[in-house]
């Protein structure tokens, strides 16, 4: 989940000014998380809310919506779009049928709840359905849960590949292919598949969260997406190299407190620290 939220600060400065380019500084003076890691620490706070329990479905909804609201409202200028926004805000939230990549950015934290791949998907399903209940925005949030699991236990990238492949994308391109004309999407169909490939092209954590950025586009999600699978795939593989010392401190000092207070609950809670 960390490297969720690293990719999403060292995105946030690209959103609007793309570089395409896997040579810039990973943090900015002015890198800050944004409604990505917002949302990724809401729907862990849920996951904490049912930890131990057998899953009931419709209380982790409720659970979902709840947590989601509570701290979307309470850092409202984060960078949400439209929709979601007046989602906050309703006084009886609904599903919306979005297609958006939001089901996919704050997905991350299922993998660590997950006893198999068959629950991380469908925890994925429920984190996407309180608002993106379109089959593409499930798809998108399953297929990033999927490429998290898979590696976290041990899958090889090219298993990964075949598996996304075969269930969600068919990732028939490369980052190459792409940098040069990839526009702005923030539909899953148009950002998952690249978040994804960004992940399967890279030598590390880092490198996953760089090419994610080099490619243009919704750079903070896209990174956020990418650095959520490849901090998963380094906590199954010990030649891949994992979130740098150093950048942990980064990410959590940029974190304020009531944030960095999920994450280390998280952390303690579900993945062994």
């Amino acid at each position: 989940m960390l490297g969720a939220i690293m990719g999403d600060i060292a995105g946030s400065v690209y959103e609007w000014r793309n570089i395409r380019t896997k040579d810039f500084p990973l943090f900015a003076e002015n890198s800050e998380f944004t409604d990505d890691t917002v949302m990724t620490l809401a729907v862990a706070e849920a996951l904490l809310a049912r930890s131990g329990e057998k899953l009931d479905e419709e209380g982790f909804r409720r659970a979902l919506v709840a947590h989601m609201r509570r701290l979307g409202n309470l850092y409202p200028h984060a960078g949400y779009g439209g929709h979601f926004t007046m989602w906050l805000r309703e006084e009886e939230p609904k599903p919306y049928y979005s297609w958006g990549n939001g089901s996919a950015m704050r997905v991350s934290p299922v993998v660590w709840a997950a006893g198999s791949l068959q629950e991380a998907t469908a925890l994925a399903r429920l984190t996407a359905e309180v608002t993106h209940n379109h089959p593409e925005g499930i798809k998108g949030a399953q297929a990033a849960a999927a490429a998290g699991w898979l590696g976290a236990y041990g899958a090889g990238m090219q298993d990964i590949r075949d598996h996304i492949a075969a269930t969600c994308y068919p990732l028939d391109f490369t980052l190459d292919d792409i940098r040069p004309d990839y526009a702005f999407d923030v539909s899953c169909q148009g950002s998952v598949p690249q978040a994804i490939t960004a992940f399967l092209e890279s030598v590390s954590v880092e490198d996953a969260i760089r090419g994610a950025i080099s490619i243009g586009g919704d750079s903070d999600t896209i990174a956020c997406i990418a650095g959520g699978i490849a901090q998963q795939y380094a906590h199954g593989h010990a030649d891949y190299p994992g979130i740098l010392p150093a950048h942990r401190e980064e990410v959590l000092n940029r974190l304020d407190d009531q944030l960095r207070d999920i994450y280390m609950r998280f952390e303690a809670a579900f993945m062994g620290a």
